[in-house]
């Protein structure tokens, strides 16, 4: 009996132990490495980043720029946050392809993912009528500038409060402050000017903004925010260093 009980016990460790030694550690570890590899996701790139933070202010907000103008304007911001430039986490958005007629100008906040401001904004006298056409860098030219400008200090003027604006982009709005391309209200910037001309009054190249929100905005934004003027100027988009890094 003790025998047979024996040869049983010796049967099922055999059994046993050949059972465990078809699945091996060894044979295992390969399939395991190839698993793994295979659900590995990817970083973001740059592009899908900035598709979905816009895709989460969309979400938040019922009036968004255009996600054309919001992504060249993301490139610049992340830039000019990279050369340590932006003091306050806002960003303003113009998009002079627009007519005056149209609320034109966004002020996101890139902490809250918020649109603090929707208004409308003029640009330069001689810049175009209700449509933006042509832009300059030039002292006395009453044109607007596009590209990126980062908000300094406020001063008052013959406009009341107002906001220097320091231009970041060579041969574009270099010479904004010199310029004195500021922000600043104006009643020509408000509805009733479109009620009675068809479109904005116009500025001598600056972004002006409707005197009812003028000092709200202008308190917001000063100290080091940053500001993107947007056309679709194919001299500007093929040389801004801040949006096409292909430009020298």
């Amino acid at each position: 009996m003790i025998k047979k009980i024996t040869a049983l016990t010796l049967f099922l460790t055999l059994t046993v132990s050949f059972a465990f030694t078809a699945y091996t550690p060894a044979e295992t570890a390969l399939p395991v490495k190839e698993v793994t590899a295979s659900n590995e996701v990817a970083e973001p790139t740059a592009e899908e980043k900035i598709d979905l933070l816009y895709e989460t202010f969309a979400a938040l907000n019922s009036n968004m720029p255009s996600r054309v103008s919001f992504t060249y304007a993301l490139t610049g911001y992340n830039k000019l946050e990279a050369e340590e430039k932006i003091k306050n986490r806002l960003l303003s958005i113009v998009d002079f392809s627009l007519p005056s007629t149209e609320k034109r100008l966004w002020i996101l906040d890139m902490e809250t993912n918020e649109v603090l401001y929707h208004t409308y904004v003029s640009h330069g006298k001689n810049t175009g009528g209700n449509m933006a056409t042509k832009f300059s860098n030039t002292p006395n030219s009453l044109q607007s500038s596009l590209g990126f400008y980062v908000t300094a200090e406020t001063y008052y003027g013959k406009n009341g409060l107002s906001l220097f604006i320091d231009g970041m982009e060579e041969g574009y709005n270099s010479n904004a402050r010199e310029r004195y391309v500021v922000i600043h209200g104006a009643d020509y910037a408000k509805e009733d000017s479109i009620k009675r001309l068809g479109r904005l009054g116009r500025s001598y190249g600056c972004p002006a903004v409707p005197t009812e929100v003028s000092k709200e905005i202008i308190n917001k934004i000063k100290g080091g925010s940053a500001l993107f003027i947007y056309h679709t100027s194919e001299d500007y988009l093929a040389n801004s260093t801040y949006i096409n890094s292909q430009a020298v």
